[in-house]
């Protein structure tokens, strides 16, 4: 085949009309799925690579995703999980995924107000949500489709997906006592994310159901270096007597573990932690704990079929996951 590819030369390759071509690289979902999925194909295979220029100036979109991150070095292999449940939702249409990291300390707004300002993106995915995130009201005021990792406060309604980290703690607390232990410790999430309250709201509505003693520690956090967590809940197990701890995260939990395994204490006799899981990689951790299972990747599967939703015009009404904790509790 000589000369570059065109929606003619995908045309006369698949057997759709020209104009089922265009709709269905265009992400149409008025196209039957199979039949973007395999005009996708065949349009690969012939190596046609479309005029985005041209493309934005007859439709005005971009056909771009951006995904705005932070860092999360709490989550293993968070990122990549993140990327792969979107690329799910987005296959077979003519989307792809731009990612605009920014530093945890930084302004969330900023790597959101360049994308808007400069028209990089036709929807946005942002995680690290806030209880009053300036992002909610910035981007609904412009009319810009997005959906946020994470629930806020906000009185406006908006598109998002959600972990219920409620139900996570009590399932962990709950454990827990079920397995003898009476005085617990909870390694919460940064306290300016929504999602700790409702972990610690959790926690402590099960311990009190359970008539266990529960503590946070203000200066132990997912966010504490690992070195330091380390050595901060060791020295309260040894001080307070803490029998059971719950880590919202793999790094934390490997830290707690080895601290507690430098001082001698013995897991699963001593004391009982629970972690939640996001990885395979933990599976592999030694000694084994019980751990609750959060799927990331499902999580930005998810996401990205809300976001195609509100990119058709759908409002946001009724545009939410509350994604359900899984258990993986040892026999």
């Amino acid at each position: 085949m000589s000369g570059k590819p065109t929606l003619r030369t995908i045309s006369a390759a698949s057997g759709f009309a020209v104009t089922t071509v265009s709709r269905a690289l265009s992400g149409d979902e008025k196209i039957a799925e199979s039949t973007r999925r395999e005009v996708s194909r065949i349009a690969e295979l012939l190596g046609y690579v479309p005029d985005r220029a041209a493309q934005r100036l007859r439709t005005g979109r971009t056909n771009v995703i951006a995904l705005v991150l932070s860092p999360h070095e709490e989550i293993i292999g968070f990122r990549g999980s993140m990327i792969a449940g979107l690329q799910q939702a987005f296959s077979g249409t003519s989307y792809h995924i731009v990612m605009a990291p920014y530093d945890g300390d930084a302004d969330p707004m900023v790597p959101v107000q360049h994308i808007l300002r400069h028209g990089l993106a036709d929807g946005i995915v942002f995680s690290g949500t806030r209880p009053d995130d300036p992002r909610i009201s910035f981007l609904n005021d412009a009319g810009f489709p997005f959906v946020s990792h994470g629930r806020t406060d906000s009185p406006q309604v908006h598109a998002w997906c959600d972990y219920d980290n409620d139900s996570f703690a009590r399932l962990a607390v709950t454990r827990l006592v079920a397995r003898g232990r009476k005085s617990l410790l909870l390694i919460p999430p940064q306290p300016d994310r929504t999602y700790a309250r409702h972990m610690r709201e959790g926690f402590f509505a099960a311990v009190a159901a359970t008539g266990a003693e529960g503590r946070i520690d203000g200066a132990l956090t997912l966010a504490t270096k690992p070195a330091l967590l380390q050595e901060g809940a060791a020295g309260l197990v040894e001080r307070h007597g803490i029998d059971g701890l719950i880590c919202p995260g793999e790094v934390s939990a490997m830290a707690v573990l080895a601290g507690l395994h430098d001082r001698g204490v013995r897991i699963g006799t001593d004391v009982d932690v629970i972690a939640k899981q996001t990885s395979e990689t933990f599976g592999l951790y030694r000694p084994r704990i019980d751990t609750i299972y959060e799927d990331i990747r499902a999580a930005g599967e998810a996401m990205g079929h809300l976001l195609l939703r509100r990119i058709a015009g759908e409002p946001p009404e009724g545009l939410t996951a509350l994604l359900a904790p899984t258990v993986n509790f040892r026999q």
